[in-house]
């Protein structure tokens, strides 16, 4: 079984949250891994950046370097979007397929995570893992992320090898093998990977927990890596169907940035992708709305290799689309963005009351979700630690942040982004992200405005308007309770 050639492609994919957001999720993701390759790329760079960036208030508006790109659209739906840039002679490519784990059938919770792993292996024209030699064996790399919305492939290389990746990707959109052999092996891989994410680790249940309850309609709350019971309960003509009903060119969009020729490049795509087949049957949807919340909600679950209490709040927030969006990622970096954000100064260095504290503005296409997580120090109650992070989000409801708290926080976020535009993948990330999920392209030249100007003001407002006690949803995680010695013993 090849099952151990595969567990280090299991260890690098994983799911991914928001963009900004990755407390938790995104600590083994492939952004994060690509970041760090950056950053040490480019450190003396980026640190100048850094420095002149908080150098800037909101009023000196730092500008984004215009991105300009090229979009098509062909007969069969497929979506282009390509963007020259010739600083390096390399170039990337990205295949963005709009289907998440939103989209998995009932009861087949994990299948657009299974076809994360199931579209490196072999093809009509391919060998298993062929990706991985066409990439990797010439100096680049290769891998793909799944998320609740969007599973997204992605290839950086030298950009004289860009007609073979195009070939490559033509042909595992139309000659995948969905068979029992491909199947089965990454099935195992999965759920391995199952193991490892969410059973071993001791909080690894607690993000699982607070997804699953926090949704009581919409398919969201089924979490992206799936349960190993629904992976055990699939059949091969389940997951054919999956691959049917999804992998097809007008649900597929192709983003290229770097070192080519726009004139060559369409010709490539006249040659490879334009013969791919547009199905015939429509396109399935979510369409199930998420209802209000009109009251708070508690649960408390127990975990087996638990050392510390832990606690997650959640309140729902409106989709990445919505004009809160900006405000609540400014709320979450105020929140929880370094040692020196309001949560970790509060409950970690100075109540000492948790030994870790974090926030997360999970953007999501149809509703949000906003994460407060904490685990408890050592002899601290879960009701102490409830108390202070909802301590915490008063205050910003009370009173507005400080301007320069606000300019801060907007500082790191634009940071951010700058760094991710640094490299062609970086572009092509922000491309794909402003095309398939926000319904527009030029949003990667327009967004940071719309960040800049979120006020103190709008800071105050959003979290007055989210989190309040109708909107809120509690979880403690606990310790399984000790068991009792048989008498006699």
């Amino acid at each position: 079984m090849p099952v151990p050639m595969d567990l280090p492609r299991a260890m690098h994919k994983t799911f991914v949250r928001d963009k900004e957001a990755c407390a938790s999720f995104r600590k083994t993701c492939p952004q994060s891994l690509r970041r760090l390759s950056r950053l040490r790329r480019i450190s003396v760079p980026a640190g100048l950046l850094l420095l002149l960036v908080a150098g800037q208030s909101v009023s000196g508006q730092v500008k984004m370097p215009r991105l300009d790109f090229h979009e098509r659209t062909l007969a069969n739906g497929l979506r282009i979007v390509s963007a020259e840039n010739r600083t390096s002679p390399t170039v990337a490519i990205q295949v963005w397929y709009h289907v998440g784990s939103k989209d998995d059938p009932a009861g087949r919770s994990g299948f657009a995570h299974l076809f994360e792993h199931m579209m490196f292996k072999s093809t009509r024209n391919m060998k298993s893992e062929m990706m991985d030699r066409l990439t990797e064996d010439i100096g680049g790399f290769d891998n793909a992320f799944t998320n609740d919305d969007t599973t997204v492939y992605y290839e950086v290389v030298p950009s004289n090898y860009l007609e073979t990746l195009l070939w490559a990707e033509a042909d595992r959109l139309s000659g995948l093998n969905v068979d029992a052999q491909n199947f089965k092996s990454e099935r195992d891989v999965v759920k391995e990977e199952y193991r490892q994410t969410v059973l071993a680790p001791p909080y690894g249940r607690l993000d699982y927990f607070l997804q699953q309850k926090s949704f009581t309609a919409h398919p969201y709350k089924r979490p992206t890596i799936g349960s190993i019971e629904d992976l055990n309960a699939a059949a091969l003509a389940d997951v054919q169907a999956f691959h049917a009903s999804f992998y097809r060119p007008d649900n597929a969009t192709l983003v290229v940035v770097g070192d080519f020729d726009q004139q060559q490049l369409d010709t490539w795509i006249d040659k490879y992708l334009q013969p791919i087949a547009k199905p015939g049957s429509p396109l399935p949807r979510v369409t199930v709305k998420e209802p209000q919340r009109k009251k708070e909600v508690r649960f408390t679950e127990n975990g087996p290799n638990v050392p510390l209490p832990a606690v997650g709040i959640t309140y729902l927030t409106p989709p990445i689309t919505d004009a809160d969006a900006e405000s609540l990622r400014v709320a979450q970096t105020i929140l929880s963005a370094g040692e020196s954000s309001r949560l970790y100064h509060a409950l970690v260095y100075e109540q000492q009351i948790a030994q870790s504290a974090s926030a997360t503005a999970n953007l999501l296409e149809d509703v949000g979700l906003f994460h407060l997580n904490a685990i408890a120090a050592s002899g601290r109650k879960p009701e102490d630690v409830e108390a202070s992070l909802l301590a915490e989000v008063k205050k910003m409801q009370d009173a507005p942040v400080s301007q320069a708290e606000l300019d801060k926080a907007i500082n790191q976020i634009v940071t951010s982004q700058l760094l991710e535009r640094e490299t062609n993948d970086g572009k092509a990330l922000a491309l794909g992200t402003a095309t398939v999920l926000l319904g527009d392209p030029n949003r990667v030249n327009t967004d940071l405005v719309r960040l800049q100007a979120v006020s103190t003001a709008d800071v105050q407002r959003v979290m007055k308007k989210y989190f309040n006690s109708e909107n809120r949803l509690v979880l403690y995680y606990l310790p399984e309770p000790a068991k009792s010695k048989p008498e006699g013993r």
